[in-house]
Formats: C-alpha cells, structure tokens, sequence
C-alpha cells in the first residue's frame, strides 16, 4: 500500500502536474497570445458567428494536439461520423468540462447551450454571444439574448452548421448518463433538424469533476461512439417529450425500456 501511495505522487509529480500546467498553460496563453487578435479582427468579419466558430475549432483543436503529444497513455477513438456532422443537433451525455471543447474541437461550425453566467464574465462572454452560442437561462437579462440567438437558427442549421446539447444538464458524478432535463429535449425538437445522439466515455478519468490535476498517468481509452439519428419525420420526434427522453436515456445507457 505504501508503494502504490508512493508511485501515485510520483506519477502525480512527474506526469500530472506537468501535463495540467501545460493543458492550462495552453488553455489561457494561447487565447491571450495568440488567438486574441484574431478574435478581434473576426468581430469586423461579415459572417461573424461563423469566423468566430472557426477559431474556437482551431483552438480546441490545438488544445487536444498538446494532449496527445505530453499524454500518450490517453487513447482516442472518435467516430467519424461526429467531424462529418452537418445540419444536426448532436446530443451527448456529458463527463468532464473537456466534452464541450472535445466537439468543438471536431466540428468546425457549431453552437451549443453555455451555462448562463458566463455570459457575464468579460472578455469570455463577449465571445461566447459572438460565436452564436445560447444561455441556459431565460430569465432577466438573458431573455433577449436568447431570443437573438435563436433568431436564424433553422436557418444556420440548414445551411449546415450544428448545435450540440447536452442534455443531463450537467455532468455526470457517476460516469453512467442521469436524468435527462426535459428543456432540452424541447429546444433540440424546436430546430426541426435531425437529432444526432452520441456516446462520451472515460472524458472524467482524465480530467475528473472537482478536480484540478488532469489523471494523464493512468492508461485510457477515450471514445465518442455514434449511437442513432431520430429523423423529424419519426414518430418519435413528433410525440410526446417524455417518449423521447426515456428512449434517449435507453440509447445512452445501452438498456431498453
């Protein structure tokens, strides 16, 4: 016990902290470096919520380059059918803060449901409501920015870009998908696109809820596997939401109901 306790700080020493310092590193010095001029000249771009879009792809895409170069025990298996992605609503059961930059990472254009507060954060939020993103509020003064950024967005999902959700609300303590929040459902039916839904596994082992250090010394497979499309012509998609929500949870738990 006492040299599993001992080779844990070390991993921890020589292998977490390392990793964490640069993911974090990446995270915020490539922002205000490198990416930040670009974000400003993409504010004066014609299509603005897609050149923003854009740069959130490259640099999610270049956070997860960093990944595997300093974390070659994380494994990736990412079906492909999630990058070719066009015109849908991708739902996802939701593990760690890494899922939502892992999408954006593979689809160049998308949008998706933030928490509502960090609308207010500066610099943050201002890009958050320039790529096209929603909040998760409707309340007060998020009612009229949600009415924005729900105005054209048949229009941009038809023209093929994508709005993922996801629809637990939150993440997963337990690493299995939990309740589904039925507001979600409802906003996924109201774009009257396809309805993509999807599988994340093991994003929590390598960066856990609550936890600071990224788990880049244990050995894991990180998959995002295609599970079903329900079409707006299905049954499904047209019935009950209560229908719809207990056939999601038996998609993303593998059970039947």
């Amino acid at each position: 016990m006492q040299a599993e306790t001992r080779s844990t700080v070390l991993a921890r020493l020589l292998i977490d902290l390392p990793v964490t310092l640069a993911a974090w590193g990446y995270y915020i010095f490539a922002f205000l470096l490198f990416f930040a001029p670009f974000y400003a000249g993409a504010f004066f771009c014609p299509h603005r919520r897609q050149a923003f879009q854009w740069l959130n792809h490259l640099y999610c895409r270049g956070l997860f380059g960093l990944l595997r170069l300093i974390a070659p025990r994380q494994h990736w298996q990412i079906d492909a059918r999630l990058e070719g992605s066009k015109g849908a609503v991708v739902l996802c059961n939701h593990l760690s803060y890494l899922d939502p930059l892992l999408l954006m990472a593979k689809m160049r254009t998308c949008t998706t449901v933030v928490k509502a507060r960090f609308f207010l954060l500066p610099i943050f939020g201002w890009v958050l409501k320039s790529a096209g993103y929603l909040p998760s509020s409707t309340e007060g003064r998020f009612s009229g920015l949600m009415l924005k950024q729900m105005e054209g967005l048949q229009v941009y999902l038809a023209e093929g870009g994508n709005l993922f959700i996801f629809p637990e609300g939150t993440r997963s303590r337990s690493g299995e998908p939990a309740v589904l929040q039925r507001g979600a459902l409802k906003l996924a039916r109201l774009t009257k696109a396809p309805l993509a839904v999807f599988r994340l596994d093991n994003t929590h082992i390598l960066f856990p809820p609550g936890r600071f250090l990224f788990n880049a010394s244990r050995r894991n497979t990180i998959r995002i596997s295609y599970v079903a499309s329900i079409l707006p012509e299905d049954a499904l998609y047209q019935g009950p939401v209560t229908q719809l929500e207990k056939h999601l949870s038996a998609l993303l738990t593998g059970t039947n109901y």
